[in-house]
């Protein structure tokens, strides 16, 4: 057997050793990235020879994998949208209060006083900040609003995958042309 990985650096050309050994590693099972680094080979080319041999890989824990990741990314972004909605909550209170403890610098020494209205450039800034916090909370609540979207990709996918065997089945039909 050809020694595993002699070919990477230098590139070069598949061996039938390690076409052999490719179709041996897929027996055990292993997957096509496990495979290109145990021959010290590039996934794409793994990806054609295992296509040339007629082998394909199982994508069954790629896409639980996947699927995993996307639904704690939801979560995560759920958090994110609750927590922007309790401070929105909690900065909308502060400008609700019907009193507020103003402190000011005033010649080197700290004032507080009490009054009912919050000075324009705090209230701005408050504002400010809810309309951001407002603001993200709605992106990361539409990155999980579908709104067809996904039904819209089904579809495609499905014309796509009809459009190409329609395809194929022409294509197979012009060779037994006179």
């Amino acid at each position: 057997m050809a020694a595993v990985g002699a070919n990477q650096s230098t590139g070069g050309q598949v061996t039938p050793e390690e076409l052999d050994t490719l179709r041996r590693l897929h027996a055990e099972g292993k997957g096509r990235n496990e495979i290109a680094r145990l021959m010290d080979r590039g996934q794409r080319t793994i990806s054609i020879y295992a296509e040339r041999l007629g082998l394909s890989f199982d994508r069954t824990a790629t896409a639980v994998a996947t699927e995993a990741r996307v639904i704690d990314s939801r979560a995560r972004r759920l958090d994110l949208v609750d927590r922007y909605h309790a401070q929105i909550g909690k900065l909308l209170d502060r400008l609700d209060r019907p009193s507020h403890r103003i402190r000011e610098v005033s010649f080197g020494k700290v004032v507080t006083y009490e009054a009912e209205d919050l000075p324009s450039q705090d209230v701005r800034n408050l504002m400010q900040a809810v309309a951001t916090a407002t603001t993200q909370a709605a992106k990361l609540e539409a990155l999980d609003s579908d709104n067809g979207v996904g039904d819209a990709k089904s579809m495609l996918g499905q014309l796509a995958a009809g459009l190409t065997a329609a395809y194929q089945a022409m294509d197979e039909g012009a060779g037994d042309a006179p």
